[in-house]
């Protein structure tokens, strides 16, 4: 079964280095930027969208507040779920209809429906359609991200994530035209966010900067993000996850998982997402969970082909002095990836979610269907190579 229906909206040239991002990018105070922004933009007609999680704990207050301060109507929807299915998605597109500005405040789940709502509202074209050709929407609306964890890095690309249950997989809609045109990296938002939370969409962010240093598509502008933005996770993960109370170590995180989310639409993950895909699509294992269980092990089948970009990456974010040859370098790296992941106490097997070794056979050839990520792995993989990573995990 082909889970990687991931779909590229076609339109960048080959062999052009390119990195689209929002047109304005602030931290600080979310309420009051969006305040400025319908000064700017002269929006009547606001349609937020977030989730009960979120809303019920405060969050939206002072967003609300600040557009109703500014008159304008507002519309909410909090009824997304988390890794939505693409009916779900749709039913935050219809609700968004008449909207002249659109606002998300939330996680990975919550933004990838407001950018899909940005160039859909109002449209006659459905989400299931962009399942086959995402050329066929256009920004339509002007749209606003404020993320509320601190590693999906929706905020910063232009792709959408959906599930197709009938198909058990999980879906990528890549298209340019859902780029946000604003964000806000309010770290009020993060204050009181869940360890747990942290923990796996922490991971997810750092994986999104290590593939995409180590992809085949890995050139000068990823690389400066994908540095930047592992360098911070590298030292702030673990800090943000034992003292809920760091606010430097979470705004470090928040920023990082931005530039890991920069990296991405100036690169590409690679075979630890594209293994991640059948386990959220059929198990329903959280993304950042399932990318954290498959991180090292993938990262240590890679090692042999990535040596020199994994000493890179050592020589840019540790002391020098845990290793010294390039051999070595890389094992630390890797090594580091294993001790972050149980230092925030995710579990490492696929058994501890209800997986079984007779799904190892569903698992593997959907995860090989991933093509658009594993054709960005630099090693190539093998049905069996795939089936013994899998079997590594249970």
């Amino acid at each position: 079964m082909d889970t990687s229906k991931d779909i590229k909206s076609g339109c960048e040239p080959r062999g052009i280095e390119r990195s689209h991002m929002p047109q304005c990018i602030s931290s600080g105070d979310s309420a009051t930027g969006i305040g400025e922004i319908l000064d700017q933009t002269g929006a009547l007609k606001v349609f937020l969208v977030t989730d009960e999680g979120v809303r019920r704990a405060g969050l939206t207050e002072k967003i609300q507040s600040a557009i109703l301060k500014k008159n304008a109507e507002l519309t909410i929807n909090d009824a997304i779920a988390p890794e939505p299915t693409y009916e779900q998605a749709q039913s935050v597109v219809d609700s968004a209809a008449g909207a002249d500005l659109i606002i998300a405040a939330g996680g990975g789940s919550v933004m990838d429906a407001a950018k899909l709502a940005s160039i859909l509202a109002g449209s006659d074209i459905k989400v299931k359609d962009l399942l086959k050709d995402p050329t066929k929407a256009h920004k339509r609306v002007r749209s606003v991200m404020i993320p509320t964890t601190c590693g999906t890095g929706s905020e910063a690309t232009g792709n959408a994530i959906v599930a197709v249950p009938e198909e058990k997989v999980k879906v990528g809609i890549v298209n340019s035209q859902m780029i946000p045109d604003y964000v806000f990296l309010d770290c009020e938002m993060i204050r009181n966010l869940p360890p747990k939370i942290l923990a796996a969409t922490g991971v997810d962010a750092l994986a999104h900067a290590v593939e995409c240093f180590t992809s085949k598509k890995a050139n000068a502008l990823s690389d400066a993000y994908a540095l930047y933005a592992a360098k911070l996770i590298f030292d702030n993960i673990e800090r943000a996850y034992a003292n809920p109370g760091d606010m430097e170590a979470k705004k470090a995180m928040l920023i990082g998982a931005f530039f890991a989310g920069c990296a991405i639409t100036a690169s590409g993950t690679t075979a630890v997402h594209a293994l991640s895909y059948p386990l959220g699509g059929a198990f329903h294992i959280p993304h950042g969970v399932s990318n954290a269980i498959l991180f090292a092990p993938v990262m240590d089948f890679n090692a042999d082909a990535i040596t020199d970009r994994l000493e890179k990456l050592c020589d840019a974010t540790a002391p020098a002095k845990y290793a010294s040859s390039p051999e070595e370098k890389a094992t630390y790296i890797i090594g580091r990836i294993a001790q972050i992941v149980k230092n925030v106490d995710i579990p490492t097997t696929l058994t501890a979610y209800g997986v079984e070794t007779k799904d190892i056979d569903f698992l593997t050839s959907s995860a090989f269907g991933v093509r658009r990520l594993l054709d960005n792995n630099v090693k190539q993989l093998t049905p069996e190579d795939i089936r013994r990573i899998y079997l590594r995990v249970m």
